[in-house]
């Protein structure tokens, strides 16, 4: 009975939830806001789930889910930060970024893919990056999921025993448990460096998956409604008199 409830209780608030993500939307869309969500945190911690669970509530039209792998050859050639401006929202639309421009101080700082110099000097220019897009209207906010080693291998346990989610481990999943306390202290960094009121850092404890989806969708709720309008528009008298003719001419 009490995992009965606890389902119960957890499919009531994310239903909840979700059904204020599509009025958040319509409200952006209306108001020309731009959104920009980002999710980081351990391989198995859960950011596609959530992730999901936020799209199948939205609009496909103005939400971009945007997954970041490593630059390509092209990229590599670039700037670094210039492949997320090119990504970023426009006008009423939301970006959802699954790994992010925070690569840098994470996978390039631990596995020597960036000198202490340029990652070190990548918390300023982020830290400037998204100065810019608040100043230019843009709400951002920020998750870190975390889970501990010992849920991470119970779940890629669960990968591969599951023959639909195999695909999603990797050997180098295993390799980056072995700098485990390198990305944790990665991990803090980035977040000590990086947290401000206009680009707020949350960090989720992912060790139960939904907690931490409920978690993270009210965090995004609250943090996206600020501010905004939720009011849904009135009936237009013109589209009342057009609606009216095309039924009596039908």
């Amino acid at each position: 009975m009490g995992q009965k409830k606890a389902k119960k209780e957890y499919d009531q608030r994310l239903k909840q939830l979700q059904e204020e993500l599509p009025l958040i939307q319509q409200a952006f869309s209306r108001e020309g806001q731009r959104g920009v969500v980002v999710f980081e945190g351990w391989d198995a911690a859960g950011k596609g789930g959530v992730i999901r669970r936020i799209s199948w509530a939205m609009d496909p039209r103005t939400l971009r889910v945007w997954p970041i792998a490593a630059p390509d050859c092209r990229e590599k050639k670039e700037h670094w930060l210039q492949r997320f401006w090119t990504r970023l929202p426009e006008e009423g639309a939301i970006a959802v970024f699954d790994r992010s421009w925070y690569g840098r101080v994470l996978v390039e700082r631990v596995e020597g893919f960036a000198s202490e110099k340029e990652w070190f000097r990548a918390y300023e220019e982020i830290r400037q990056f998204e100065q810019t897009l608040y100043e230019d209207g843009v709400k951002i906010i920020k998750f870190q999921l975390d889970i501990t080693p010992q849920t991470q291998l119970e779940r890629f346990k669960a990968r591969l025993d599951d023959p639909t989610k195999r695909f999603k481990l990797t050997l180098e999943d295993f390799r980056n448990r072995a700098k485990w306390k390198d990305y944790e202290q990665a991990n803090r960094d980035m977040v000590e460096q990086t947290h401000c009121e206009k680009a707020p850092w949350y960090v989720i404890d992912a060790n139960n998956k939904k907690k931490a989806r409920i978690k993270i969708l009210e965090y995004l709720v609250q943090h996206f409604k600020t501010g905004l309008s939720l009011e849904l528009p009135e009936r237009k008298p013109e589209l009342e008199l057009a609606l009216s003719k095309e039924l009596a001419s039908s």
